[in-house]
């Protein structure tokens, strides 16, 4: 299948999802991330912003910056596409931004350089157990993951039924080293 059908059938599923399943599957998966020794010794962190039915980061970042981790989030320039990580003292720094994202607001850009990251929560929208994902189609993770050291962990966080057996791969993109859902933890390398 490619990903653009696979990407519609899976947001498709994704979006029959109830608020209290994305909630209650949320706390599971953030609580199994909280528990890997990659959170444990992770000093800084980078995390998507989630928004509409994705795997809810919010209390993520919070409970991050609260236990004195220091969180980034991406800020996306569109002319030319590319993300960078801004760090984050606080959640009332994020504003509404393109495509209803919650990005940090101009004031608060505190951009950071990506070899200084330990850890980066990765979203998307279909992940295979081999580690690759099919995102959003914007390319803006895969061309930050190519740039950064290939040791950074990335772990990609998603609902059960977002993992499918393969995905198509392209040479650009960029496989995680661990997926964890509300039903499984799996290593993917």
């Amino acid at each position: 299948m490619d990903k653009k059908n696979l990407r519609r059938k899976i947001l498709k599923s994704r979006s029959q999802l109830t608020e209290s399943e994305i909630v209650e599957f949320s706390n599971v998966i953030a609580n199994k991330l909280y528990e890997t020794e990659y959170y444990k010794n992770a000093k800084r962190i980078m995390s998507f912003v989630s928004a509409g039915n994705e795997v809810n980061t919010h209390e993520i970042i919070k409970r991050s910056i609260s236990v004195g981790k220091s969180m980034t989030v991406p800020f996306t320039i569109h002319s030319p596409r590319e993300m960078k990580a801004s760090e984050l003292f606080d959640f009332s720094e994020l504003e509404i931004s393109y495509h209803n994202i919650l990005a940090p607001k101009k004031e608060f850009h505190r951009f950071v350089d990506s070899g200084t990251i330990d850890l980066i929560l990765v979203p998307g929208v279909a992940f295979a157990k081999n580690g690759y994902r099919v995102g959003y189609g914007g390319g803006y993770y895969d061309r930050f993951l190519s740039e950064i050291d290939k040791n950074i962990i990335k772990i990609a966080l998603g609902f059960d039924l977002q993992v499918v057996d393969e995905v198509p791969i392209e040479k650009f993109d960029i496989p995680v080293d661990l997926i964890i859902t509300e039903k499984s933890t799996i290593y993917c390398k």
